[in-house]
């Protein structure tokens, strides 16, 4: 015999199991409790409930899949998104190594690029002062006289400390 006759039938048909709001309820409550049942608590929900024990069995194997399919999706997106990432910062260096090569093999870049400037700090504020000019006073420092030292300095101070 065919199975679609089996079907219209009725008699050896398989009905999809509908569930109550209650029923729906306590399974998900029993689920978060533990996401597998021992035969004694299949046997007692089942009971509970008003199903077959195979039924209760097959509820929790279904949600059980359900969860994995879900977590399985919020890992790929997570994947996802850390694979662009990744990619981008890859396009990124892979740049900055190009740009670092065609200046290494440019030696005119060095001949061309300016001294860099010393900086002196105020000890006391940790404000950045440029180095005194030549029209405010003489270029080199007599002898036995110490030049103030470059001290290493906050860049974020001076946004905060108001210029005078």
């Amino acid at each position: 015999m065919e199975r679609g006759s089996d079907e219209e039938d009725g008699e050896t048909s398989r009905k999809k199991l509908r569930l109550s709001k209650d029923q729906s309820v306590i399974l998900e409550e029993s689920f978060k409790e533990h996401n597998t049942l021992n035969p004694k608590q299949k046997l007692a929900l089942a009971k509970r409930l008003g199903l077959r024990p195979r039924q209760v069995e097959v509820w929790f194997q279904n949600r059980r899949a359900r969860t994995k399919l879900k977590q399985t999706e919020v890992d790929c997106e997570f994947l996802k998104r850390c694979c662009e990432n990744l990619t981008e910062e890859n396009r990124r260096l892979q740049k900055e190594v190009q740009e670092l090569r065609a200046l290494k093999l440019s030696p005119q870049f060095y001949m061309q690029m300016t001294p860099p400037t010393t900086l002196t700090m105020c000890p006391s504020c940790e404000r950045v002062g440029a180095p005194p000019s030549s029209s405010s006073g003489p270029t080199s420092t007599p002898m036995g006289q110490a030049q103030p030292r470059p001290m290493p300095f906050n860049l974020w101070a001076n946004a905060l400390h108001p210029r005078s």
